[in-house]
């Protein structure tokens, strides 16, 4: 082709960025069919689909993915120029978009995102929560650049993403003191009735730990389950029970919940990932927060 419509490429970027053709109607202020008849004029012209329906949602196809890399890049700096025609003031400042799904410790994520906060150019950073399926079609529809989870893409997901391991430890028992006191004597076969605060089924860890005490015929007392790891840390600063955190940041949750260690699971492992459409991380955020995991955090 020797000429591109950008009212097309446009309507295909929003509708990509959105996921669907209704809330890209909605947010162009255009009819439903209005906006389907562009994209199908751009893929026309390409002479390539550059979606595909899987349920509810579009996906992009390989080549689309081609494209919207492209098309974001255009309009971003379509955004850029009009803050330059609005202020006479140029704005080259990086974005960088994180999602992590909530089991992740905010303690942990902090630590390993930091790098990214102090590059010399330093980028405009969103950090999102959500579940890893959402997040990770997110990543492909390329709205994040990375996503931050305790477990690998699982292989059932239909998007194409690479797992960068950043790092594992063990997990760290805590309790508020007069908990700690009573169940660390014999740990870990203490544990056996104890009361535990656990992360969800969902989780990796929670699912390597429960094997670990069943396989020992250790079996606590699950009080509760939960999805947020910074609201399992508020049970168990309250004296709910016992609860686990990776070793990792085991100093800095005693200090700043006041609780005590009864013991270390060296053997069960909770590992932490950076997800990226890159095989090879170049993005400049990334490639810190992967190099400084490695070479200190879990070193």
């Amino acid at each position: 082709m020797d000429w591109l419509n950008y009212h097309h490429l446009f309507y295909f970027w929003t509708v990509a960025k959105e996921g669907t053709v209704s809330a890209a109607a909605e947010t162009l202020q255009l009819a439903r069919p209005t906006v389907t008849a562009q994209v199908r004029e751009l893929e026309r012209a390409v002479g390539q689909k550059l979606f595909e329906q899987k349920g509810r949602y579009l996906h992009l196809t390989k080549f689309g993915q081609g494209v919207f890399t492209y098309a974001d890049e255009i309009f971003s700096i379509g955004r850029e120029l009009r803050e330059f025609l609005r202020t006479g003031r140029t704005s080259s400042r990086a974005h960088f978009a994180v999602g992590m799904p909530d089991a992740v410790p905010k303690m942990v994520a902090f630590e390993l995102l930091k790098p990214a906060l102090h590059l010399d150019e330093r980028p405009q950073t969103t950090f999102l929560e959500g579940r890893l399926d959402d997040l990770l079609a997110d990543l492909a529809l390329h709205r994040l650049d990375m996503v931050l989870s305790d477990s690998p893409a699982p292989p059932t997901v239909d998007v194409k993403v690479y797992n960068h391991k950043l790092g594992e430890c063990g997990l760290s028992m805590l309790a508020v003191p007069s908990v700690a006191r009573k169940y660390r004597k014999g740990f870990p076969h203490s544990l056996d009735g104890a009361p535990m605060l656990l992360p969800t089924s969902q989780t990796a860890v929670r699912r390597a730990l429960i094997k670990w005490l069943d396989d020992r015929e250790i079996h606590p007392r699950i009080v509760a389950e939960f999805q947020d790891s910074a609201l399992l840390k508020v049970f168990g600063q309250s004296g709910e029970g016992v609860f686990p955190v990776p070793t990792a940041i085991e100093e800095e949750v005693m200090r700043q919940y006041r609780v005590q260690l009864l013991g270390r699971l060296d053997d069960v492992r909770d590992s932490f990932y950076a997800i990226s459409v890159e095989k090879r991380v170049h993005h400049p955020a990334v490639l810190a927060i992967v190099t400084q995991a490695r070479s200190a955090i879990f070193n």
